[in-house]
């Protein structure tokens, strides 16, 4: 099992809380997984692989920032007291004026950020989903927490999605994106029209959360997941969408979540620690961030 340490280890010192932009926050909680498990060891395993990474990540050293690295959040209870467990500490960052960066587990632990982001931001901001699939369900194998449920939930409480990378959805899921038009690219579209045509609706907020689920990345990519499906983003096409995103708009936040390590598959785990911070360092280098977060 992978030790729990802080991200980047000793190569990047751990900064204070209220001096650090980035407040990593692990949440090894699987408690709905269908298809493949390992999703709760997915946290450590991305901390320990992130010691490997280089510090300037060939554009710039986003961890100058400064970076804070939490205990792993309690899931060991319920459902219901894990979710609040994650808002808790969720909110901990955000009391701080800070960005989240919360590494997952299985997709559900996005249902505590968002509410955490609800309380501090109100409805004013938007999901960008990295996922193979669209996570609309009414409810899953008797629970609507389950993570195929996710997005159903964040789009119940008011907050506009934008789906990138798509494919691998349900009639019900079709059918409530087209009647509710919600923006999509499916990985196909990104494939035949290229990553240039991804453009958030004009009516998108300005502020932003990104939840990646790491099985948007092609299975030849990221093997690593409890439902891989074939045909999704490369590496290069996922950078770009996210360097997009940052570009467009304000991000508030990320998690990257539904890796599950796979026994001497070490590549997969530093992979997905690269992953993370990458989306740090375009987080870190908008225009949009700079300013509310005041980087200088």
């Amino acid at each position: 099992m992978s030790e729990y340490i802080n991200f980047h280890g000793d190569d990047v010192p751990q900064s204070e809380p209220e001096k650090a932009l980035f407040h990593v926050i692990p949440v090894p909680y699987e408690k709905s997984v269908s298809y493949g498990s390992g999703t709760a060891e997915g946290p450590a395993a991305i901390l320990s692989s992130s010691c490997q990474l280089e510090v300037f990540d060939g554009k710039s050293t986003p961890a100058q920032y400064g970076i804070c690295t939490y205990k792993p959040v309690d899931c060991s209870g319920g459902h219901g007291q894990s979710i609040v467990n994650i808002k808790d500490a969720v909110l901990e960052c955000l009391v701080c004026g800070k960005i989240p960066v919360v590494l997952g587990g299985e997709h559900t632990v996005t249902n505590g950020v968002i509410d955490a982001l609800i309380e501090k931001y109100g409805t004013e901001f938007g999901v960008v989903q990295f996922d193979a699939h669209a996570d609309l369900r009414e409810s899953y194998e008797g629970s609507k927490f389950s993570h195929a449920c996710v997005m159903k939930r964040t789009f119940d409480k008011g907050i506009p999605i934008y789906q990138l990378g798509t494919r691998s959805y349900c009639l019900e899921e079709h059918q409530l994106r087209l009647y509710n038009k919600i923006p999509y690219m499916d990985a196909e579209d990104i494939d035949r029209d290229g990553t240039d045509a991804f453009r958030l609706p004009d009516d998108f907020p300005e502020k932003v959360f990104i939840t990646f689920d790491i099985d948007a990345l092609d299975s030849s990519v990221m093997p690593a997941t409890g439902t891989p499906v074939p045909g999704g983003l490369t590496w290069f096409q996922s950078m770009r969408l996210i360097e997009s995103i940052a570009r467009q708009r304000t991000c508030i936040g990320f998690d990257v979540v539904e890796y599950a390590p796979m026994s001497g598959l070490h590549s997969a785990d530093f992979t997905a620690a690269q992953l993370v911070y990458n989306i740090m360092g375009y987080v870190s280098r908008s225009i949009g961030v700079r300013k509310l977060f005041s980087i200088s």
